[in-house]
C-alpha cells in the first residue's frame, strides 16, 4: 500500500461516497474505486458495504482508519520538517453563508493545500480578492466564473405529516410555521401566498436553519447541498424548479492572481469528469468568465 491509497481510503471513510470522496481528492471514481480494491487484496479483508446511497465502512474499516490517520498525519509531518519557509502570497476569498460544509471543504483544500498561500476568508459582502457567491449576488464590476448549480427545496422535521408527500406545493407551506431564509429564489417559490407565510424564525445560516428544522420549529426553503447533507431532517422536491447559479466573483478591474486562475482551473477541470452517480451535484464545463448583463437567478 502507499500513501496515495490510504488518502483516498480515509476520503471514502469520511465520505461515505466513492463520488464524493473522489471530488474531495480531485481525482476520478475509478481511482477510489481501484484504490479500495487494491487495499482491501492487500489486508485481507472487506473495508467497505456498497449500497444505493453510498458505502458503509465495516468493522474492518473502523479498525484500520485508526492506523490509516496516523500514517497519513505523520507523513505530512514528516513532509514539512525539512521544509524552508517560502514567500506567502495572501489571498482573501469572500464566501457566501449559505454553502454546505462538504462543498466548502472541497472549495478550500485547492488552497490549504499550497505552502505559498496564506488564506483568510471573509463574509461575501466585505473587501476580497474573489468571492464565492450565488450569481444573484454578483456587482456590477465583477467577473463571474460558474461553478455549479443547485435547486432549492423543502427540508422538513422527519415526523412532520407534509413528509407523506413526495412533492410540495407552494399552497402546501402556506399556513405552516417556516424558518425564513430571506432569499429571492424562496419568495420565487411562494409567490402570491406569500402574505400567508407564517414565520416561526429567521436563521442567519443554514446549519441554524437545519439545526430549527430538525428540532420541530419549522420548515425551510434550503439550497439542495445542505440539505441532503444533514440527516436529521427530512427532504422533499417543490413544484417550482428554483435553482442558483454558484461560482467566483472578481472584479474585472483587477484580473485574478496566479494562484487564484489556478484554484478555478482545478474546479473547474473537477466539474467537467463524468458523475453519474451524483450528476445533478457534478460539475459542468463553465463558460468563460463573463460580467453583469449575464447575471440573474
Amino acid at each position: 500500500m502507499d500513501i496515495r491509497e490510504l488518502r483516498y481510503f480515509a476520503a471514502v471513510y469520511r465520505e461515505r461516497n466513492l463520488t464524493a470522496a473522489a471530488r474531495a481528492c480531485f481525482v476520478s471514481q475509478p481511482s477510489i474505486s481501484t484504490a479500495i480494491t487494491n487495499l482491501e487484496a492487500e489486508l485481507g479483508t472487506t473495508l467497505f458495504i456498497r449500497h444505493k446511497k453510498g458505502v458503509a465502512p465495516t468493522a474492518s474499516a473502523e479498525q484500520f482508519h485508526v492506523l490509516a490517520r496516523r500514517i497519513i498525519d505523520e507523513a505530512d509531518a514528516a513532509r514539512s520538517l525539512f521544509k524552508k519557509p517560502a514567500s506567502r502570497t495572501t489571498v482573501t476569498l469572500g464566501l457566501m453563508r449559505t454553502l454546505d460544509v462538504p462543498r466548502t471543504i472541497a472549495l478550500l483544500k485547492p488552497l490549504t493545500a499550497r505552502s505559498d498561500i496564506a488564506l483568510r476568508l471573509v463574509g461575501s459582502d466585505e473587501r476580497a480578492d474573489a468571492r464565492i457567491i450565488a450569481k444573484s449576488m454578483l456587482r456590477a464590476d465583477e467577473h463571474f466564473v460558474s461553478l455549479w448549480s443547485e435547486r432549492y427545496v423543502a427540508a422538513l422535521p422527519p415526523s412532520h405529516p407534509l413528509t407523506l408527500k413526495d412533492k410540495l406545493r407552494a399552497a402546501d407551506l402556506a399556513d405552516v410555521p417556516l424558518i425564513d431564509r430571506c432569499h429571492c429564489e424562496q419568495s420565487a417559490f411562494f409567490g402570491r401566498n406569500a402574505q400567508r407565510r407564517q414565520t416561526a424564525a429567521i436563521a442567519q445560516s443554514e446549519d441554524w436553519a437545519m439545526a430549527l428544522v430538525a428540532a420541530g420549529v419549522g420548515i425551510a426553503i434550503v439550497p439542495e447541498g445542505v440539505a441532503r447533507g444533514n440527516p436529521d431532517v427530512a427532504v422533499r422536491e417543490i413544484e417550482v424548479k428554483v435553482k442558483r447559479e454558484v461560482g467566483l466573483a472578481y472584479r474585472a478591474s483587477a484580473p485574478l492572481s496566479d494562484a487564484l486562475k489556478e484554484f478555478v482551473g482545478k474546479l473547474q477541470k473537477l466539474r467537467r469528469k463524468p458523475d453519474r452517480a451524483g450528476a445533478r451535484n457534478a460539475p459542468s464545463p463553465s463558460p468563460r468568465p463573463r460580467g453583469r448583463k449575464a447575471a440573474g437567478s
